[in-house]
């Protein structure tokens, strides 16, 4: 079989005995991120943010990753896992986001602001990574940003939602915050929250961080999708303000629990093109392997590498140590301070 369309033939059974067989032989791992279809969780060897998956991958003897998630995902994998084989079953999941800033566009804004530090949020590019002095997460994000001298101004790339929310959490009057977003994040709106409550005012609700600040205000939480996980484990109701995937996969975890999104249009199609097909085909036909220039590669990995020296290491947190260090469950209506 040559082609994904003779794949996507095959009944889903045959398609995963494929996958496991092929994954055997060549040792191989498959990572799946929170937002990826079931299907996709399904078959995944390891599920979770895109850079605790690279961590699992790097600390796995795996010799072939294959990551089911966006492009700049697919690359940190390869950046923290550089002797190993990097595969992906489209490389047209790419990250809207991450495209908004270029390498050559921060080196532009970088030297218009030669004493500012460039903070990279995870989801970009490898490029922009290699021009960063250091990566954050969306739960490290404030860590990140309190341990730069506070007169020292930041370039915080890419996403604007975060550095605004960064810049209320730290008191910081000095980041220069890229205009760019998530669109399934920064789409969400209040009338939407507003629906979702009144159907289910039980339900707590939790947020993203790359939402827009009046869906912040407006939340019981603001937490990472990892700690939306964590959440899910221990709240028998919950409107999830993120990308749907991740509710369905709660949901097949906790079938009497009641998890609805904040918005039903919350859909990553860039996450949903990698289908049980195309990942079959990946893993038979060795595509589409993922290659970066050593000096990029290894620029990217010198921020990543100072993001988890001052985190001492990496692992999923809690969203009760998030609450701590990123947003903490206030009352309703009140700022994020």
């Amino acid at each position: 079989m040559g082609t994904v369309l003779e794949y996507s033939a095959l009944p889903a059974a045959a398609l995963r005995d494929r996958i496991h067989a092929r994954k055997a032989a060549l040792n191989a791992v498959i990572l799946g991120h929170n937002y990826q279809r079931v299907e996709i969780q399904e078959v995944s060897d390891y599920l979770g943010d895109s850079l605790g998956l690279s961590q699992e991958a790097a600390d796995t003897p795996a010799d072939v990753i294959v990551f089911c998630g966006v492009h700049f995902m697919a690359e940190t994998a390869k950046i923290l896992s550089p002797d190993k084989r990097v595969l992906m079953p489209d490389l047209r999941a790419g990250c809207p986001m991450a495209d908004f800033v270029t390498a050559t566009a921060l080196r532009r804004l970088k030297a218009e602001h030669p004493d500012a530090a460039v903070v990279a949020y995870v989801n970009s590019t490898a490029e922009v990574k290699a021009e960063s002095d250091i990566c954050c997460t969306s739960s490290n994000a404030v860590r990140v940003v309190e341990s730069l001298p506070r007169e020292q101004p930041i370039i915080f790339v890419p996403d604007r939602n975060l550095a605004r929310y960064v810049e209320e959490r730290t008191g910081r009057d000095n980041i220069i915050a890229w205009d760019g977003y998530c669109y399934v994040h920064d789409d969400m709106v209040l009338d939407e929250l507003a629906r979702a409550r009144a159907a289910h005012p039980q339900a707590i609700v939790v947020v993203h961080p790359e939402a827009r600040r009046e869906l912040l205000d407006a939340a019981d939480l603001v937490t990472s999708t990892s700690g939306m996980v964590d959440l899910a484990e221990r709240h028998d109701a919950v409107i999830f303000g993120t990308e749907r995937g991740l509710v369905d996969r709660m949901k097949q975890r906790f079938p009497l629990k009641t998890f609805v999104p904040l918005s039903g249009a919350a859909v990553c199609g860039n996450m949903k093109l990698n289908t049980l097909a195309k990942l079959a085909w990946c893993l038979d036909h060795g595509q589409h392997e993922v290659v970066l220039p050593e000096d990029v590669r290894s620029g990217a990995e010198r921020a990543l590498r100072r993001m988890l020296d001052l985190s001492g290491g990496w692992r999923a947190p809690t969203a009760e140590e998030e609450g701590l260090e990123l947003a903490g469950v206030r009352p309703r209506g009140c700022g994020c301070a």
